[in-house]
């Protein structure tokens, strides 16, 4: 298991940074589309649709987003879509959750399979313009995510005692979500003072990072608070497909990534996170 893990990750990897290495935006965006549709794929399977039913959504996420390159979004989406698709987390996340896995099938299929399709384009269509805000930019959002989910698990392994949702993820805890955002704190802090390092010169950064924007715009106290409801949003990610995974009687999304599970097990925190990123980035300094 742990050969199938590292060969996975080292292959996701190496396409990634292919990828990203390349002048156009084009490989990047459709790399990341592809395993977006995939996800679609797999979170109609989760949904009780028939095969034909999950292979269109996984071709609903992907024409969505050819379209949305072919008219440039990806580049410059308005900022009201960000804070729209926020919004639906905000109320719709804890709605879901408060209803726990016994309530989830009994909400139409066809609700289901239309929500995971648009909140999949939504998180790609994000991605891509981060991507196109700048790769110190993008890696500083998804870094966030990383370290909330990595500060989350030994902080819960160290000090874990009261469960977070018992009823869905009986492993996570309230001090595991606690040492997730200090993690994400301290890497706030410590990003921002890598972008001073790296200001100018040869090696300067493509671009200001997610949390030098965050301070620049709205200071430490704003900062703060933003990371730490980004952290709360990715907790949020992850119960949400492991509430739709656990009403399914499924313990991964699917086998797509040996050793790893399914593509929506490993993307599922940073379906409202870049959202959310590319919202509060606009606070004060304009779109991402």
């Amino acid at each position: 298991m742990l050969r199938q893990r590292v060969i996975t990750a080292l292959v996701l990897v190496a396409l990634l940074l292919a990828s990203l290495m390349s002048a156009s935006r084009w490989p990047f965006a459709l790399l990341t589309l592809a395993l977006m549709a995939a996800a679609g794929w797999e979170w109609g399977r989760l949904n009780q649709a028939p095969e034909m039913g999950a292979l269109a959504l996984g071709a609903g996420v992907a024409a969505g987003g050819l379209l949305a390159l072919r008219a440039g979004l990806d580049g410059q989406a308005p900022a009201t879509l960000w804070w729209a698709v926020l919004l639906a987390w905000l109320v719709g996340g804890p709605a879901v959750l408060r209803g726990g896995p016994a309530a989830w099938p009994r909400v139409p299929r066809g609700v289901r399979w239309m929500l995971g399709l648009a909140l999949l384009w939504a998180a790609w269509l994000a991605l891509a313009q981060a991507r196109a805000a700048g790769i110190n930019f993008m890696l500083s959002a998804l870094c966030l995510v990383w370290m909330a989910d990595i500060a989350a698990y030994f902080g819960g392994r160290a000090f874990g005692h009261r469960k977070l949702a018992l009823s869905i993820s009986p492993g996570k805890s309230w001090e595991g979500v606690w040492s997730g955002m200090a993690g994400v704190l301290l890497l706030g802090v410590f990003w921002h003072w890598l972008d001073g390092q790296f200001a100018s010169g040869v090696h300067a950064f493509d671009g200001p990072s997610l949390y030098s924007r965050l301070l620049g715009s709205l200071g430490w106290a704003g900062m703060g608070l933003c990371l730490l409801a980004l952290a709360g949003l990715s907790v949020v990610g992850d119960l949400i497909e492991s509430l739709v995974k656990r009403a399914a009687g499924a313990k991964d999304s699917s086998g797509l990534l040996p050793g790893h599970g399914g593509v929506l097990d490993r993307v599922d925190a940073l379906l409202p996170v870049l959202p959310a990123a590319l919202a509060l980035a606009t606070l004060g300094l304009g779109a991402a």
